[in-house]
């Protein structure tokens, strides 16, 4: 009977490990300081984006079991609302971007990095491009991007990536940011308000901006890419958890991730949905994304390096931008050789160089 109540006692001390280990965000052979992947839980915010594209090819076509890893998407309205999930360590693997609000999270300590591409405008690549009415055009009133002075442009929010390719394409008119007045709806809105002309023109990522043409009630005025090539747009971020309680899974993961970058990249090459695999990969996000895949790829594709390696260079930029228009509220600069780990990214480019 004593024996009995013993084992009774040992298997309850047993379960309410693996439970304390599970809550924690890995499982009993991925606590701290393990070195395998095998049976290793990881929790991976998404926005249901094209921009999730990596994530759903790493997936449906078993990078990450291929690895090890069981991987859960967790879906969230938007990046920013993964933020205080990542900073609490509820959430191992997330989407970003260059915006004020993130950079404002950052300056309070908050442990996140940046490890990995999501998503930039490269040349044939220029998924968000800027849109004006096209009655405007007929009409005469506008004809280059200078012409925008005093009229409505519509933005996702302030002080996001988009903040930065607006001021970048004014500058290059002779503009400035200030000379345009600023509409801040979301990206899904952007086709309604060109069409009703409530704003005048817009910077609309994809999949709006391939509606939007096809309406026939917009035009194309810039590319983006044209004076501001290699914006990095979209990343990846890590907990700063992760990596410390599950190193081996946080290389597992990215190892993976790479491995659907190449995929993707190949599937895009050129900015065009006709490269090797290209059905298939726009098959598997269309699933994800709740469409068809013929509406992927009428699409202009993000760009996302071979081996997801980051533009920092862009991210210093866009943070310039956001200091100059003083949506930076932090005390102190940031210090993106602290914020951007590229260790994972160059580890798994190695082994698949090496491979």
């Amino acid at each position: 009977m004593h024996k009995s109540l013993l084992r009774t006692r040992l298997a309850s001390a047993v379960a309410l490990g693996l439970a304390a280990a599970s809550l924690a965000g890995c499982t009993a052979s991925e606590s701290a300081g393990a070195t395998s992947c095998e049976g290793a839980s990881v929790e991976a915010g998404i926005t249901n984006s094209l921009s999730d594209s990596l994530l759903y090819i790493a997936k449906d076509r078993g990078y990450f079991e291929a690895e090890g890893l069981d991987v859960r998407l967790r879906p969230f309205k938007s990046a920013g609302e993964m933020i205080p999930y990542l900073a609490a360590g509820h959430l191992a693997v997330g989407a970003g971007a260059p915006s004020a609000g993130f950079y404002n999270g950052i300056a309070r300590d908050i442990d996140i990095k940046i490890v990995a591409d999501k998503g930039k405008l490269v040349t044939d690549y220029d998924y968000m491009p800027l849109l004006v009415r096209k009655e405007l055009v007929d009409s005469g009133k506008v004809k280059t991007v200078a012409d925008l002075k005093g009229l409505k442009v519509a933005e996702p929010a302030p002080g996001t990536a988009t903040t930065s390719t607006a001021a970048a394409l004014l500058e290059a008119a002779g503009l400035t940011y200030d000379d345009i007045r600023h509409t801040y709806i979301g990206f899904p809105d952007h086709v309604a308000a060109l069409q009703n002309g409530s704003v005048d023109a817009a910077l609309t990522t994809e999949p709006a901006a391939t509606k939007a043409l096809a309406s026939g009630a917009v035009v194309k005025l810039a590319d983006s890419t044209e004076v501001y090539n290699n914006q990095q747009l979209a990343v990846l971020l890590y907990s700063g958890d992760f990596p410390k309680e599950q190193g081996a899974a946080a290389q597992c993961f990215m190892d993976a991730y790479t491995r659907a970058a190449k995929d993707y990249n190949a599937a895009v090459d050129g900015g065009e949905w006709t490269g090797p695999g290209a059905d298939e990969i726009a098959d598997i996000i269309a699933t994800n994304v709740d469409t068809d895949s013929e509406a992927i790829k009428k699409t202009v594709p993000s760009f996302v390096d071979a081996g997801a390696a980051l533009n920092v260079a862009s991210l210093e930029r866009d943070y310039g931008v956001f200091v100059k228009q003083g949506l930076y509220q932090g005390q102190s600069e940031i210090n993106f050789d602290s914020l951007v780990d590229t260790s994972f990214v160059d580890k798994a480019t190695q082994s698949a160089s090496e491979g």
